[in-house]
């Protein structure tokens, strides 16, 4: 009975928020009522359709996180206008280099549709870390996996792509 009076007069659309962060690989070891805390360090922005959320060498310092549209990341290159790298969609997130080490963004990211994000800033991660460790650490543990298997996945490629080069 006290179970279901506490779900009757939950918020919805808050735990539309709290599934919506839950079902995101970075977040994934964060129970209710963590995900709960982190959404309320969480700065909701809707970007327009190719409206710049920030440009190659711009100071990074915070981690955007898709809820809904489409975000091309790409390189400024001198012999083309633009070099797609990437298009990331509804649950993806980037920029997570920026948030641990505030240095210059190494690509630019638009909005090519209506797109609402939300963004970790550093200071809120920082927050985190003192204030709720557990939650702070185990973003940071689930952050570091994923950058080694990009890495790995990265450094896979390169291999692959020497070795057709040279043949």
């Amino acid at each position: 009975m006290r179970e279901l009076l506490k779900r009757f007069l939950k918020d919805p659309q808050f735990e539309n928020h709290i599934l919506f962060l839950k079902s995101i690989p970075l977040f994934q070891d964060l129970n209710e009522k963590e995900l709960g805390r982190l959404f309320q360090c969480l700065y909701a922005r809707v970007y327009e359709q190719e409206e710049t959320l920030f440009s190659e060498g711009d100071a990074g310092r915070a981690l955007f996180i898709v809820e809904s549209g489409r975000i091309e990341l790409f390189k400024k290159d001198s012999q083309e206008p633009r070099q797609k790298l990437t298009i990331l969609k509804s649950g993806d997130f980037f920029g997570e280099m920026a948030i641990l080490e505030e240095l210059p963004r190494s690509a630019s990211a638009m909005a090519l549709e209506q797109s609402r994000i939300y963004l970790l800033y550093k200071n809120k991660l920082d927050s985190l870390l003192v204030d709720s460790p557990r939650i702070g650490v185990a973003i940071l543990t689930r952050m570091s996996q994923l950058l080694s298997s990009r890495l790995r996945t990265t450094s896979e490629k390169l291999m692959h792509h020497a070795r057709n080069t040279a043949a």
